[in-house]
């Protein structure tokens, strides 16, 4: 993501230019997944629809993403068989706005009819059986009240289309490792998967917004439908499709087609978060706890084994530089991750802490503490290992723990260029 995304102004920090070979996908955000914004192949902006090397009989962002993974694997096994590689998949599925294709949709029509409640209860009992959490906790407070829904079908929609693009992403993820097995790397392939972050509570589009009107799809188009070479304009939300319809949002609008743009909400965040608090942008465990998945058959000997030692995004990097005997530069800032091929053995990394900052919410994690803040507001602190959930704050009965572990957050914060938040921009030339 890059705040340059004019089609002729800077592109240093463009995919090519920060070390890729080659890319396709969006420098932007969030947009259209059919019709996405600020779309790129290698160091050029183009139009999904005026694509001289991709064009396919539908056009859908996910699909898209995983045909460009498929291809660049394949060319890679093809003209570089002997080199490794590295291959960054950004799905952008399922952040907003909800937008499946029909057929992805019609499998999940009525799946969350129950409402909030019932579905986190069965997701609590389902994990704490598979022992990723701990059953014996509490889960976090229910955000929303099902019974207050006035539109319930339209609240259900956003989540069916939640779980239809989910669908359509795992179908992607799946040709990519049938494209590595017909090439004969599979075995030897490192694949890790995760989330950059917790469920999103944000409200996006489900009021009415300016320009963006809470009606019903209308009979004919309203604007002047758009040339296949014509870019869509920058930035999340397009004033119309390519073929003239206005975007449309708020309560009368089911989301899925290609006209409309809907989020999902604080419902069913709290529905993905489950058992924990809060959500995308804090830093409590419903913003940050996700998933790491690594599949290694060459490199890893267990086999759906848990492990439990926290990992940070950071540790990426650290792990592929060890795996593929890399040199980190000298002269460069230290690595803040930590390898993780000691967790895929089953032992100890020996990680001291880790430190996290999103948009001035703040946290410290060492051991089974947890020093976490919202932004503006007090410390607060929690035991990891009897209260994930963050249930119960215990920093006025540990003060000198709260004191020990702010100095330290203080004191990476300096040295990661963390404060002052927000940050200083450059002077524009």
């Amino acid at each position: 993501m890059t705040r340059f995304t004019a089609p002729d102004g800077p592109k240093h920090n463009w995919p090519l230019n920060r070390g890729f070979d080659r890319f396709y996908g969006t420098i932007h955000g969030a947009g259209s997944y059919f019709d996405p914004s600020s779309l790129i192949r290698d160091n050029t902006m183009i139009s999904a629809y005026a694509d001289p090397e991709y064009h396919p009989d539908r056009y859908y962002y996910t699909d898209a993403i995983a045909d460009h993974a498929v291809r660049f694997v394949g060319e890679h096994a093809r003209d570089h068989q002997t080199r490794p590689f590295f291959l960054y998949v950004a799905f952008t599925a399922a952040h907003w706005p909800m937008q499946a294709l029909p057929e992805d949709i019609a499998k999940y029509r009525g799946k969350y009819d129950a409402g909030y409640e019932p579905i986190r209860r069965a997701r609590f009992e389902k994990a704490g059986r598979l022992g990723l959490i701990d059953p014996g906790e509490p889960m976090s407070p229910t955000a929303k009240n099902w019974d207050a829904v006035a539109d319930k079908k339209w609240e259900a929609a956003a989540m069916e289309v939640y779980a239809a693009m989910i669908e359509r992403m795992d179908r992607g993820i799946g040709r990519l490792v049938q494209e590595l097995k017909r090439n004969g790397q599979f075995e030897n392939t490192l694949i890790l998967f995760l989330q950059d972050n917790g469920g999103c509570a944000e409200d996006m589009g489900r009021r009415p917004e300016k320009g963006h009107p809470n009606i019903p799809r209308p009979d004919r188009p309203v604007f002047a439908p758009m040339k296949p070479t014509d870019l869509t304009a920058a930035g999340s939300v397009p004033a119309q499709t390519r073929d003239g319809y206005p975007i449309r949002m708020g309560d009368r609008v089911f989301p899925g087609p290609a006209d409309t743009y809907i989020a999902y909400g604080e419902g069913w965040a709290n529905v993905s978060n489950t058992p924990f608090r809060r959500y995308k942008h804090w830093v409590h465990e419903g913003g940050i706890s996700t998933p790491l998945i690594a599949h290694w058959p060459a490199g890893i000997a267990a086999r759906g084994e848990l492990r439990r030692e926290p990992g940070h995004i950071v540790d990426i990097m650290a792990t592929c530089a060890e795996l593929a005997g890399g040199k980190y530069p000298d002269d460069a800032k230290p690595l803040p991750g930590q390898s993780l091929v000691p967790a895929f053995a089953g032992r100890r990394n020996g990680r001291k802490a880790i430190f996290l900052e999103h948009e001035g919410n703040r946290a410290v994690i060492d051991g089974r503490w947890k020093l976490v803040a919202v932004k503006g507001k007090p410390w607060e602190l929690y035991d990891m290992e009897t209260d994930r959930v963050e249930h119960e704050d215990l920093s006025a009965r540990h003060p000198e723990k709260v004191t020990e572990l702010e100095v330290r957050w203080n004191a990476w914060a300096m040295r990661s260029d963390v404060v002052p938040y927000p940050p200083a921009r450059p002077a524009k030339k």
